[in-house]
């Protein structure tokens, strides 16, 4: 009898998963009949963009691959409920977890997931420090991240192989863009303070469909999760566009009260390092300024105000940026110094007192500290960040090496006060990876589905093991949102 009995599963299973391969065999030719246009690009170009100026990026994470050009791409990026089994759904719908949504629709109102976009731009020997950066957001994040990367051709294959192994962790896509300046006055953009630093000052117009965005320097490592200072969009009143940190605390070594020959900000300027930016308010603003008395855009403001103070900046952008929030200072929110911590916080003694207090929450290592022994305190924290993989393990088991590390640094004023650059570090750690297991979010699976918040994203199954593997996933998390498992 147990023979009969294991033949007639057996049949039944053959006789299932050849059901599943036939509808996929038809979906797919469903799908090449359709002959489906190229993928939309993930951000608009620029005006003057040319047709090959566009950011051709690959997405990596829990929406799954980005548009590439000339590639078929019917799926949509929304949740859409079809009661269909998986070989009839329009055309211009993917294959996807159709039986999550139905088993849901009643049940789990549906959210769109939000990424927090974040932005950097790379030229010259900045891989490596970049990559670091980009690590170090994604070690304590808790939303999805959108990666826009901004760098020279050269680098695009480095960031493309490097980024496309971390894809298991299903939490981040990514774009990659070539630098591009205005064509009139491209050499000029170009060549300003440091290569390609001023592509910054036209991320508004580039990435025309995104809300809002964090831009960052190359040289900065997240200590806290990104999503707090993302958080702080919640904060601008109804007038403010953008959110930076103070280029000094302490007047008497400020730069820009001292010897800049142009308008800055407040009393002692700010640091574009960090910059958390509506560019939606910045697109359709219209900004005051000293050239003429008729208010400019964000796009018309730029090359004007670079004619007239070429000769009198030297931070670059950065200058610019401060000659405009001069004119404009209700545009600006201005946060505090450990959300942009500078080795000029703490060379000639400690300045920064929310860092004293609270400790750091984002590292700036500007002037090259994380490469000399300058500042061994910041390249101590650098280097455990660069060394450190993914694993729980080795992110948990990083502190104790690091405070020795920090330790051999007191003989400098940042390392006298070297509790500051674990303070924040440790608590985010513990609060990320010493929850019992159940409270814990799987950084894995993230993007797959959040149980504790009752969401997930559509899978996109292509085929029928990927279309079984994407409904087993969510009978889970019907299972833990139905009976508390």
């Amino acid at each position: 009898m147990r023979r009969y009995l294991r033949v007639v599963v057996l049949c039944l299973a053959c006789g299932f998963c050849s059901l599943l391969y036939a509808f996929s065999q038809l979906a797919v030719s469903l799908e090449e009949g359709a002959g489906g246009v190229g993928g939309k690009p993930q951000a608009a170009a620029a005006s003057w963009l040319g047709g090959d100026g566009r950011g051709a990026g690959r997405g990596v994470g829990s929406s799954g691959s980005a548009a590439h050009h000339g590639r078929s791409d019917r799926c949509k990026e929304f949740s859409l409920c079809y009661w269909n089994p998986y070989w009839m759904l329009p055309s211009d719908v993917c294959g996807m977890n159709c039986f999550w949504e139905a088993a849901f629709r009643y049940g789990v109102k549906m959210q769109p997931i939000e990424r927090v976009h974040l932005a950097v731009v790379a030229c010259g020997e900045r891989l490596e420090e970049t990559v670091t950066m980009l690590k170090s957001a994604l070690i304590f994040s808790i939303k999805p991240l959108q990666f826009h990367i901004f760098a020279e051709d050269q680098l695009h294959d480095s960031f493309k192989g490097i980024l496309d192994s971390w894809s298991f962790l299903q939490t981040f896509n990514y774009s990659l863009y070539p630098i591009t300046f205005p064509s009139e006055n491209a050499a000029e953009w170009k060549k300003l303070f440091k290569p390609c630093a001023s592509q910054r000052l036209f991320l508004p117009l580039i990435l025309k469909e995104v809300d809002s965005l964090l831009y960052v320097d190359t040289d900065i490592l997240f200590l806290r999760p990104v999503d707090d200072i993302w958080s702080l969009l919640k904060k601008f009143n109804s007038t403010q566009i953008a959110a930076m940190a103070p280029e000094h605390e302490e007047p008497r070594i400020g730069w820009y009260n001292r010897f800049a020959r142009h308008p800055y900000y407040g009393k002692t300027g700010v640091n574009s390092g960090v910059m958390l930016m509506n560019m939606t308010r910045m697109r359709r603003k219209y900004f005051k300024n000293d050239m003429t008395t008729v208010r400019l855009r964000w796009g018309d403001i730029l090359m004007p105000l670079l004619k007239k103070y070429k000769l009198n900046i030297t931070w670059g952008d950065q200058d610019l940026l401060n000659i405009i929030f001069f004119h404009n200072p209700e545009s600006l929110f201005v946060f505090p110094c450990q959300w942009n911590y500078r080795p000029d916080h703490c060379i000639y003694g400690s300045n920064c007192q929310e860092a004293e207090e609270e400790g750091i929450f984002i590292l700036h290592g500007n002037r090259g500290v994380y490469h000399d022994d300058k500042q061994p305190a910041f390249r101590a924290i650098y280097e455990a960040l660069r060394n450190c993989s993914f694993e729980d393990d080795s992110i948990h088991s990083l502190l104790k090496p690091l405070e020795l590390e920090l330790q051999k640094t007191v003989h400098t004023y940042c390392g006298k006060i070297y509790k500051i650059f674990i303070k924040q570090l440790t608590k985010s750690i513990q609060d990320r990876y010493d929850r019992p297991p159940k409270e814990r979010v799987n950084r894995r699976n993230v993007g797959a589905h959040d149980v504790r918040k009752g969401r997930c994203t559509v899978c996109q199954c292509r085929n029928s093991y990927q279309f079984i593997k994407c409904n087993f996933k969510c009978l889970k998390t019907i299972a833990l949102l139905h009976f508390n498992i």
